[in-house]
């Protein structure tokens, strides 16, 4: 069995494959969602499929019911200035509009987490570049894990890339964390600070790495429906999150349907997968 370990969850081979089971099927129901956002659809219709794709093949919605006050819904549909925890409802998507879809899903107990941002239709030239840059620092962050290494790694990585392609707002009170047998666990994931920091990444670790990234300022508000953050300024906001874990062989992105081998490949970084 796994074990805790300074209030880390420590997972044996075996329980990082169930978790990979959850993973895939919250990665598999990503890319089922991106096809299926278009102008026209309303952030309801993606989650009425997401819960049909998860509960069809054998999993629970993570989300839903999560919380005080309880989380309505499969999956968090964020709108343009929205961040992080929107509510799907009767909300339509028009062209110009990004959605972020964060999604997570329960396989025989364990956990998978994951979100991308999709535009809608065209988008500008800046919302554009916003989402790639947001994307890439995810998988930068991610490739700076080690083993013997330490969770700010990740931080310092997604932080300087960020930083290297522009004036962005970079979320500073929500981040990644730790995830197992709950969804959110120890330790905290920050998206921005100083290397060697935090927890050693050891094997059985497994983190939900989730960079959150505005055109505009930091500062965000919490909205009366007490879940959905929006920026203060009203600026455009990308959300991008995999689930990962470092083996010995190298690291194992849970949630990516190729075990994210190909743009580890590209990083340079060794695939921990099987």
């Amino acid at each position: 069995m796994g074990f805790r370990d300074r209030g880390l969850e420590i997972k044996t081979r075996d329980q990082i494959d169930l978790m990979r089971v959850a993973g895939l099927l919250v990665g598999e129901t990503l890319e089922l969602l991106r096809s299926a956002t278009r102008p026209g659809v309303t952030t309801l219709e993606l989650d009425t499929l997401a819960e049909t794709h998860i509960r069809d093949h054998g999993g629970i919605p993570s989300f839903k019911g999560y919380s005080q006050p309880p989380f309505p819904a499969t999956i968090c549909a964020s709108v343009n200035d929205e961040v992080v925890h929107g509510i799907p409802g009767p909300r339509t998507l028009v062209d110009g509009d990004v959605i972020s879809i964060d999604c997570g899903a329960i396989v025989a107990g364990w956990h998978g987490d994951a979100a991308i941002t999709v535009p809608v239709g065209e988008v500008g030239d800046d919302v554009r570049e916003l989402l790639r840059v947001t994307e890439e620092s995810l998988w930068r962050g991610m490739a700076a894990a080690r083993l013997g290494g330490r969770v700010t790694d990740i931080s310092h990585a997604i932080e300087t890339y960020v930083r290297s392609q522009g004036r962005y707002g970079i979320l500073e009170d929500y981040t990644g964390h730790g995830i197992g047998t709950e969804m959110h666990m120890a330790p905290n994931v920050p998206n921005y600070g100083r290397r060697g920091r935090g927890p050693g990444i050891v094997e059985g670790l497994a983190l939900a790495v989730e960079p959150m990234v505005t055109l505009g300022s930091k500062d965000t508000d919490l909205l009366e429906d007490e879940w959905t953050v929006a920026t203060v300024d009203g600026s455009m906001a990308a959300h991008f999150e995999h689930t990962f874990t470092v083996t010995p062989e190298g690291s194992w992105v849970l949630t990516a349907v190729d075990g994210g081998e190909a743009r580890l490949a590209e990083l340079g970084v060794p695939f921990g997968g099987r």
